[in-house]
């Protein structure tokens, strides 16, 4: 396993059980900030791996498919970056 892919499994896996703490935390009715800080914590470690993986793909596929002479792959390459783009600005 890489050392990108090993630090966003780590991301997704702390996000995993904040939301379980998240969770447990409404439920129980605790204080709004402790949870909107909580959630915070979440959205950032999410945000982090985002970019890991956009690091990721820009350094390999992306890269790759912009050596190639196939013009029709570069086009869908850039259209898919412009449309995860799109989405993480929302």
């Amino acid at each position: 396993m890489s050392e990108n892919k090993k630090d966003i499994m780590i991301n997704f896996k702390k996000a995993k059980s904040l939301m379980d703490k998240l969770i447990s935390m409404t439920d129980d009715g605790e204080y709004c900030i402790d949870i909107m800080q909580q959630n915070l914590a979440a959205i950032g470690l999410l945000k982090s791996a985002h970019q890991m993986l956009m690091a990721g793909h820009l350094n390999t596929c992306f890269k790759n498919a912009m050596a190639s002479k196939n013009e029709k792959l570069k086009a869908k390459m850039v259209e898919e970056i412009l449309k995860v783009n799109k989405l993480a600005a929302k």
